[in-house]
């Protein structure tokens, strides 16, 4: 195998790479032993036809496709290896020669990993964030609790009202027509839960159990089935339960179901203040730590190419998938429920992938200005924590990280590191203070300014 590189515009690079007349040869020969059986050749039996007399019927290059797909891969994976350069995309593949006898000759353009020229990333200057908790907030959580134990309870004796928990059989129809997927039974839904299209769940409000409600609604313009978009439809409901919650009242008997540390509703209020108080405090932190983060990417200078940020949103869009499939809903049932598609998606994921990249490019240009370095110590007490949130040895650990996971992790920890130094670095300035009307202003003179900034 040989490989070219030849630098694009914006961190582009195209990869054209080589593979030998005798492998490419392996490969063709590989594919016919793999499609043999299922060629049928007048005067042979299935799976008995010489190569050479499938491609004199068929053409010579009915086993170039294989052949090739066999190949990529490995071919551009030492590709990867042999490059001096950082890749950081996908390849978008193109074959240019694919011929027996000849070298197999394809080319893959790359992102490359851009360089980052870091503006201030010492003594940047924060809001500092309010963590005082309202009395509000404070009745707003116990509200929640209220509503996690809430019972669910029958209702027989009126139609279905906003908040109602339901179970719907529907069907619907456009032209009078039914649609294939438009029909289910026995479907739970949660009226304003916002789970169907725009209009649905609203329209069953007043429906009665047992009675067909007509409900009219239009498919939106970017729905993702083609073929339904911007269409209107009527589905055919009956309501064949509804249930409602009743909250629990506020009273000790409640403390004492949800609660191990208090016993009147007063210490329960001030537990939940407590628990909110460090609830902010943790958030505040975090929320630092973007605002830092944001203020050195605004200061910085980087060239990411769209490849990058794409391959980004595309691992974004595995990682929802598998979040989804946990909970037992597939990607095609999420689309279809709230009429989104896989464009959609992608264009939502787009903002924060930029923001995935350009926060790990700067933080890694802040590891390399300030020589920072992951020990051995560090890493093993970052496989310790690995182990026991998956409840693994240690050496177990290491093996399925390999040579190439523990790099991985020893360039995290050093990320922790360079956002610990920014923040550690950073200065909070006060929200600055409203302007007093007139009247404010007399009364409280000789006041002073308030300060503005705090080191």
């Amino acid at each position: 195998m040989s490989l070219q590189v030849e630098k694009l515009e914006k961190n582009m690079a195209k990869l054209t790479i080589e593979v030998s007349a005798e492998e490419l040869e392996k490969a063709i020969e590989g594919a016919y032993r793999k499609n043999k059986n299922k060629i049928s050749i007048p005067g042979f039996r299935k799976g008995k036809a010489p190569r050479k007399m499938i491609e004199q019927m068929y053409g010579k290059e009915i086993f170039y496709e294989d052949a090739a797909n066999a190949l990529i891969p490995d071919a551009y994976d030492k590709a990867v290896e042999e490059c001096a350069e950082e890749i950081v995309s996908n390849p978008k593949i193109n074959v240019t020669q694919l011929e027996a006898g000849k070298p197999f000759i394809f080319t893959a353009e790359v992102a490359l990993k851009p360089e980052v020229t870091l503006g201030k990333y010492k003594g940047v200057k924060v809001d500092k964030i309010d963590t005082a908790v309202t009395d509000a907030e404070v009745d707003a959580q116990i509200d929640k609790e209220r509503e996690k134990n809430a019972r669910t309870i029958d209702i027989s004796d009126r139609a279905v009202k906003d908040g109602d928990i339901t179970v719907i059989d529907f069907e619907g129809f456009i032209d009078g027509a039914a649609f294939e997927g438009g029909k289910g039974t026995d479907y739970p839904l949660t009226i304003g839960s916002g789970a169907f299209i725009p209009g649905f769940e609203e329209a069953l409000i007043g429906a009665e159990i047992g009675k067909e409600t007509d409900v009219n609604v239009t498919f939106p313009k970017d729905y993702q089935a083609a073929e339904l978009a911007g269409k209107a439809a009527v589905f055919k409901c009956t309501v064949k339960k509804i249930q409602e919650k009743q909250l629990p009242e506020l009273d000790e008997d409640f403390v004492e179901e949800v609660s191990e540390e208090s016993d009147t509703v007063e210490q329960y209020k001030e537990e939940i203040r407590k628990k909110l108080a460090e609830r902010k405090e943790s958030d505040a932190k975090s929320a630092k730590e973007d605002a830092v983060v944001d203020a050195i990417i605004a200061d910085a200078k980087m060239d990411i190419p769209d490849a990058m940020i794409e391959t980004q949103q595309r691992q974004m869009l595995q990682e929802f998938a598998q979040r989804m499939q946990a909970q037992g809903i597939s990607m095609d049932q999420y689309m279809q429920f709230t009429g989104s598609s896989t464009d959609m998606l992608m264009e939502q994921a787009k903002p924060q992938a930029l923001k995935r990249i350009q926060s790990r490019l700067v933080l890694e240009a802040v590891v390399a200005a300030e020589k920072m370095e992951a020990s051995e110590e560090e890493f093993e007490e970052e496989v310790k924590n690995m182990g026991e949130a998956y409840q693994m040895e240690p050496d177990k650990v290491k093996e399925l990280l390999g040579e190439g996971g523990k790099k991985q992790v020893l360039e995290d920890i050093c990320i922790k590191k360079a956002v610990a130094f920014v923040v550690e670095n950073a200065k909070e300035a006060k929200p600055a203070a409203k302007k007093a009307s007139k009247k404010t202003k007399e009364a409280a003179e000789g006041a002073e300014e308030p300060a503005t900034e705090e080191a």
